[in-house]
């Protein structure tokens, strides 16, 4: 066999590959975001289920605050619907954030509330599920930055296009950041 045949064949071994690489790179790079993206799925389903808990534990000293109620469970069921979509869902579930914290914010207006053991152990739970989701939110947008760099840079994007791999949407928590105006009426 002649000398050029076999750098022809070699430098075909070494582009395939280089192509198996790079799609092993980005098949491990795509397996951390949707690890990061279960791990945010279940720390959100677990505020959701604390929070007809709080409302309920709230509900039984501030009856007149029905329409914040309702709000908090409608939005916690619109954070529910909105699945795996991840701008929908980040959206829905700053609503829910914002909701959380004005059910906590009732607790000035009744003291009774702040030594209700119950309502104690909902807001310690909230709080710690609060920072589980932040720190699955971090990994998730690590995730996601290195899988969308690997995607758009060379050489990874001449194969990352045609074997459908693409950039992900970052995970954050959307809507107006203002807080709350909370009011208490008699």
């Amino acid at each position: 066999m002649p000398t050029a045949l076999w750098i022809i064949l070699a430098i075909v071994a070494a582009l395939i590959v280089a192509v198996v690489l790079l799609y092993n790179k980005l098949v491990g790079l795509r397996a951390m975001v949707e690890n990061g993206w279960s791990d945010i799925d279940v720390q959100l389903k677990r505020r959701a289920d604390l929070i007809p808990r709080l409302v309920d534990t709230v509900k039984g000293y501030a009856a007149h605050e029905r329409t914040l109620f309702e709000s908090v469970i409608a939005a916690r069921n619109k954070a529910l619907g909105a699945g795996s979509d991840v701008d929908a869902r980040g959206a829905a579930e700053g609503t829910v954030a914002r909701g959380t914290s004005r059910l906590f914010a009732l607790k000035e207006a009744y003291p009774e509330l702040k030594s209700n053991e119950n309502f104690l152990d909902l807001q310690d739970e909230l709080s710690d599920t609060e920072d589980k989701i932040e720190f699955a939110r971090r990994f998730y947008n690590g995730a996601t930055r290195e899988l969308n760099t690997a995607v758009e840079t060379f050489p990874t994007n001449l194969v990352a296009g045609p074997l459908g791999f693409g950039p992900r949407p970052y995970f954050e928590m959307t809507g107006d950041t203002n807080a709350p105006a909370v009011e208490f009426s008699a």
